[in-house]
């Protein structure tokens, strides 16, 4: 008989954490505590509490929504093992991007038929739904598709710092980047490198990938809205920030507004 799709360790993918290795509940226990908790209700939270405190921004909390969303289906992935665990982490990470792109795709690469937001609106949906529904064709490639779309987000990423001289942005591209770097690294790792890492009873790569792509979306999210504002609101002059200081070692970057001088 087939498994339950609610079923634990009804899933077709596997990290290498040993199961249910510290908990008689938790499949990953690290994948679903370290890590998932530290992501979806540390990070996300702090960074849209950061850049809702200025207003002026009229950040879309969608946005903020669905990572917090994705975090904790992630979390019930990891706890589970299950197939319906398996989807929800994944297409929690595709509806966060097509929310992304929906609100934050800059109107000038929108594709010559697409005139206004609203129509990218519908072209965003419509690729969604297919995109969902392809999902279930072979699922133990999603991921991989996945994070595909990370390179064009940096291509996007280098195309708006071609246009930018502000060192400021550039060093936080930077940082965002790096994070994002070993963040892929340690995926690549504990999907190809599981055999090494069991041997050496260090299978934790994947918990590590949490915690690196929260910290490079720390960085991400800011920056996105930087170069919104530049877009949307020109008269505005946007400048990235630290909090609590520049001079502290741990810090959540945001974005501020320079208001535009009344002319008499």
């Amino acid at each position: 008989t087939m498994p339950s799709i609610f079923s634990y360790q009804s899933a077709e993918v596997d990290w290498c954490e040993s199961n249910f290795a510290r908990s008689a509940v938790i499949a990953e226990y690290y994948n679903t505590d370290g890590t998932s908790l530290f992501s979806s209700l540390l990070l996300t939270p702090l960074n849209s509490l950061v850049l809702e405190a200025f207003s002026e921004l009229q950040v879309n909390p969608g946005t903020f929504l669905s990572l917090l969303l994705a975090g904790l289906f992630s979390m019930y992935f990891h706890m589970t093992l299950s197939y319906v665990g398996q989807l929800l982490d994944e297409l929690s990470i595709l509806w966060t991007l097509a929310v992304a792109y929906s609100f934050w795709y800059p109107q000038a690469y929108f594709p010559k038929c697409i005139k206004t937001r609203r129509h990218f609106f519908w072209l965003t949906g419509i690729t969604t739904v297919i995109s969902t529904l392809m999902s279930f064709v072979k699922p133990t490639l999603n991921a991989y598709a996945l994070n595909c779309i990370a390179f064009h987000l940096l291509y996007l990423t280098w195309r708006e710092l071609k246009k930018c001289n502000d060192k400021r942005v550039h060093r936080m591209a930077a940082v965002m980047v790096m994070w994002w770097a070993l963040a892929i690294t340690s995926w690549i790792s504990d999907r190809w490198l599981c055999w090494l890492w069991q041997a050496i009873n260090f299978p934790y790569f994947h918990s590590f990938w949490h915690v690196l792509i929260a910290m490079s979306l720390l960085y991400c999210c800011p920056l996105v809205i930087y170069f919104d504002v530049s877009y949307e609101m020109p008269s505005f002059k946007p400048k990235l920030e630290y909090w609590p200081s520049d001079s502290w070692p741990v810090v959540v970057p945001y974005v501020t507004l320079e208001e535009p001088h009344k002319q008499c």
